[in-house]
């Protein structure tokens, strides 16, 4: 959240320097470290949708899901704070808002995180993000998809990441979309998965990872 949306902040400061190319980059390139970092510790889900993606499998146990969730929501607010504390002036704080109509950025938003999630749950390790190939494949379709659809909708795919700028920046008329339709892709990444590898994706091995870290 600090680097990603204030990659958008000080692009605005700084009149372009970052790109919208950077902003993208900075996105997938700072997931893919935390997925390495923290990906055998806590799976580094780093967002609601994912999360909740992982219970409708069945990777994760329900009482997981709030303390995942709340950790993340707060730390996109935490984030969002810090950013306003350094940059006072800006308006928006990297909020996500819809370039076209609402109908556009929801089924963009929907689709986008339909594919991560589909990509996620066939490079992670039960409810775990971790592994050779998972950062640097996570975070290259993330970088990927904020590339082509950033413009567009902000290209959140995580509710976390729009929440935080917008209740700091008290920009919240178009939060709705981005908290639900990420939400939904991430259960259509999760049919998707079971169309193609049911047996990788949600077997009864699958469902839960209790392997030590």
């Amino acid at each position: 959240m600090f680097a990603g949306t204030g990659a958008i902040v000080i692009n605005e400061v700084s009149n372009g320097a970052i790109t919208h190319v950077g902003i993208a980059l900075t996105f997938g390139l700072v997931v893919l470290a935390m997925i390495y970092t923290l990906g055998g510790i806590s799976g580094a889900h780093l967002n609601p949708a994912v999360t909740i993606g992982f219970w409708v499998s069945r990777r994760l146990r329900g009482h997981e899901v709030f303390p995942y969730t709340a950790s993340q929501c707060a730390d996109a607010l935490v984030a969002s704070g810090l950013l306003r504390f350094l940059f006072p002036n800006s308006e928006l704080l990297g909020s996500t808002q819809p370039a076209g109509s609402n109908t556009q950025s929801f089924v963009l938003e929907f689709l986008l995180t339909a594919i991560l999630m589909f990509v996620i749950l066939g490079v992670s390790t039960g409810a775990r993000e971790k592994g050779i190939t998972a950062g640097i494949v996570v975070g290259a379709v993330i970088g990927l998809e904020a590339m082509f659809a950033g413009p567009i909708t902000g290209a959140s795919m995580n509710p976390a990441r729009s929440l935080g700028p917008a209740i700091v920046s008290q920009h919240l008329d178009d939060l709705w979309l981005y908290v639900l339709a990420p939400v939904l892709g991430g259960a259509l990444g999760v049919i998707g998965c079971r169309c193609v590898r049911e047996r990788a994706c949600c077997s009864a091995a699958e469902k839960i990872d209790i392997s030590p870290a």
